[in-house]
């Protein structure tokens, strides 16, 4: 059937801008150092929805030294690593000079919630999907109330967005949040130095008056281990939480009709994680991390959620103790940052892997049943298992290189996950973690 006429022009200026811009990325490349990128292959997309909005900062046009002006624009952003090497980009977003951690994200879809999940707090992410935009944003799809990463990066900057469900740019997006962004850069050259080399700090700039030795040295004396990051992503005071995951997004139908009191750490809790709880029946207090764990005790919850958070666990020593004054009181249940303080408050230790984990196609093993599930993971740390006490079981494996990601303590009555079961974004493979945590909430209640 034939678009509205109203839709045409909306339609044929994403189409025009498109043929721009297609010209535009075929004169343009990036490099690093000594491996210059290729050109983008002209491709024949069209336009699949009415609702198309054309992004702008692939179009806009850029003045060279000579004074001649180019319909298309040119590199203004440099990716300065700590190992030396520099990465011409262009910027979308917010412009000025950022230092954090480069970490690559696997995932294909989500990039909204990567952007939102407070556990990035610190860090540039790398995407390698290597296009990204074009869905653009949406209200709906926050997972906290504001961005909390360094910086974005991206191989290609969509030219439009079409989706009905977006309500403005991925590039007017973070502007407005004031977050750094690059794109037309080797984003796969990038990963596969951090795949080799381990996370590498990194300052992202579009001044121009600071040279690429300033950048290196503000790269090398720039650290995150050790740093208490915490802090900056939790809430002020406790509130209550009481929204569910929409209808129109539920997919467990066979919810519980028992009601369980929990009280959530909120280390950097994303909001699906408080959604899906709700769904399975709880009513949840959100407390700040530094909340004292008697005052917890003191209302008597049925149970205790440590969220997922940034950073590391062994510079948050309040949050482990917090931890073992409360396992083995109620049952509790931690997420990533909270499964790796729970190690921590156990008497076993933790440790920076070499590149972390980062995605939303991570398969883990449950050892207990043999079933795999594809997660979602987020984290720089894990739990050296062979440092836990007797009676704290590794229920789960990461099967890319079997790292712990996953403990149950049966006399504590504590589980724990070192990925999201939430899966915002990612595969829903690990939502029943939900239900054996309500299950064990059930036994401590009989």
């Amino acid at each position: 059937m034939a678009a509205p006429p109203a839709t045409a022009p909306a339609a044929s200026r994403c189409l025009s801008g498109a043929k721009s811009c297609w010209a535009a990325e075929r004169s343009s490349s990036s490099f690093a150092v000594s491996a210059p990128s290729t050109g983008l292959r002209q491709s024949r997309s069209r336009v699949l929805s009415v609702r198309a909005k054309v992004a702008t900062g692939v179009q806009r046009a850029s003045t060279v030294d000579d004074g001649a002006k180019r319909p298309w624009k040119l590199s203004d952003a440099r990716l300065v690593l700590e190992d030396g090497s520099v990465w011409r980009a262009k910027s979308f977003g917010a412009s000025g000079t950022q230092v954090g951690e480069v970490v690559f994200n696997t995932s294909l879809t989500g990039y909204q919630e990567i952007l939102t999940d407070p556990s990035y707090a610190g860090q540039f992410v790398l995407m390698t999907n290597p296009h990204i935009g074009n869905t653009g944003v949406n209200p709906d799809d926050e997972e906290s109330n504001q961005c909390f990463l360094g910086g974005l990066i991206i191989r290609n900057l969509s030219i439009c967005t079409s989706n009905w469900r977006c309500k403005e740019t991925l590039e007017e997006y973070l502007t407005k949040r004031n977050i750094m962004g690059i794109y037309d850069v080797d984003t796969r050259a990038i990963t596969r130095r951090l795949r080799e080399d381990g996370s590498l700090i990194g300052v992202l700039s579009t001044d121009q008056s600071q040279t690429d030795n300033e950048l290196l040295e503000m790269a090398k004396k720039w650290k995150i281990v050790g740093v208490d990051l915490i802090s900056g992503v939790t809430c002020d005071a406790p509130y209550e939480w009481l929204d569910k995951t929409d209808s129109e997004w539920e997919f467990k139908r066979d919810q519980s009709s028992e009601t369980f009191h929990v009280v959530a750490y909120d280390f950097g809790i994303k909001h699906n994680i408080l959604r899906r709880l709700t769904s399975y029946g709880c009513k949840i207090t959100v407390v700040p991390a530094n909340w004292p764990a008697s005052e917890v005790l003191n209302l008597k919850p049925n149970g205790v959620l440590f969220s997922n958070g940034p950073g590391d666990p062994a510079a948050v020593p309040y949050a482990v103790k917090t931890v073992q004054d409360i396992i083995g009181k109620v049952p509790v249940f931690g997420i990533c940052m909270g499964h790796q303080l729970i190690g921590q408050a156990l008497g076993g230790k933790t440790f920076k892997m070499k590149f972390g984990h980062h995605g939303g196609n991570h398969p883990v093993c449950d050892l207990r049943s043999g079933r795999v599930d594809i997660s979602a993971q987020n984290h720089n740390y894990a739990v050296d298992p062979e440092s836990l006490p007797e009676g704290a079981e590794v229920t789960h494996v990461n099967l890319n290189d079997n790292s712990c990601a996953g403990l149950q303590y049966a006399k504590m009555k504590l589980v724990s996950l070192q990925y999201h079961p939430e899966s915002s974004p990612g595969p829903h493979d690990s939502d029943t973690a939900f239900g054996e945590f309500i299950e064990l909430m059930k036994s401590n209640r009989l």
